[in-house]
């Protein structure tokens, strides 16, 4: 049946509104990858409802393929068309699950492949400079010192660093207990120089922050609560800047320096992917190009061939 595209989009937006709300409260999902999801849904809803496409309930695999093409004769980024496929297979997926639909429109449809991206990493002297960044002696700069060491320490992701409480440390051991994405726990070894920094925060930092109804989060404001992840993000930038790094330092770069220092001294990638708590080698594997990538830059600048050297 062929229908006017006018009266299309509500009926498309019956059940993009009812998926992006379960997104919003079973998955979480930020309000800004909701608002990107909807802009796809209600881009691929404006072209089906052009080739008279009742709702998506009614979408054939054909035609799901056919919005794909268009926007490869678009010349559509692959890093947009990814997630506009994304936003799309969310969607069909949850038609099933909510026995809207008896199959799924999307599951014949390619992925791009995406460039790995390389992450961004410090240098272990730029490192150095910016643990020796917090000075003086106050609850704010031991809380700050104990905070980037056990960051690059441990290797440890935002949220993870962020909601970390008393309960989750054992100095004495030298470990920590993560739990990571999908509440996956996993130990996670402190070295010596954080395991110092922390003993000092605890004893002399922490409990001047501490409120009358603070919890047991380890990193606190001035509050006496958690500490964010913008603050933690605002805290590694601050440091950056008084230790004069000219590169951009942001949070999740000490966890890949983390990674890539571990494997570029011959820690073994198996156990680097366990401390980092990656479900699969391959997401750890891509710090075996950041090594790469070094050497070869050394090579480049140092290798006698590589600057014109005199021939006999």
């Amino acid at each position: 049946m062929r229908v006017d595209h006018s009266q299309a989009a509500p009926a498309f937006a019956r059940d993009t509104e009812a998926f992006l709300a379960y997104l919003g409260l079973e998955r979480a999902l930020s309000a800004n990858t909701l608002s990107a999801y909807r802009s796809d849904l209600d881009q691929a809803a404006s072209f089906l409802g052009r080739q008279g496409v009742a709702d998506w309930r009614a979408v054939t695999r054909a035609q799901a393929a056919e919005w794909v093409h268009s926007l490869n004769r678009r010349v559509c980024a692959p890093a947009s068309l990814a997630r506009k496929l994304t936003a799309l297979r969310g969607l069909a997926r949850f038609l099933v699950r909510e026995k809207c639909r008896d199959d799924d429109f999307t599951e014949l449809l390619a992925s791009p492949k995406l460039p790995r991206r390389i992450p961004g990493t410090l240098t272990p002297e730029e490192i150095a400079r910016l643990l020796a960044a917090p000075g003086g002696g106050d609850a704010r700069a031991l809380r700050d010192r104990a905070l980037l060491e056990l960051f690059y320490s441990s290797g440890l992701r935002v949220s993870e660093l962020a909601g970390i409480t008393l309960q989750q440390i054992n100095l004495e051991e030298g470990f920590l207990r993560v739990f990571g994405k999908g509440s996956k726990e996993r130990v996670v070894p402190v070295g010596a120089k954080a395991a110092a920094a922390m003993a000092k925060y605890l004893e002399a930092g922490r409990p001047q922050l501490v409120k009358p109804k603070t919890g047991s989060q380890v990193f606190l404001n001035p509050r006496g609560t958690a500490l964010s992840r913008v603050a933690l993000w605002m805290i590694v930038k601050k440091h950056a800047e008084r230790a004069g790094l000219m590169k951009s330092v942001k949070p999740h770069g000490l966890r890949h320096s983390f990674a890539t220092h571990l494997l570029s001294g011959g820690a073994d990638l198996r156990a680097i992917q366990e401390m980092l708590g990656h479900s699969s080698i391959s997401t750890t594997q891509i710090y075996t190009a950041v090594e790469s990538r070094r050497l070869l830059d050394q090579h480049a600048k140092f290798h006698p061939r590589n600057h014109g050297a005199a021939g006999s």
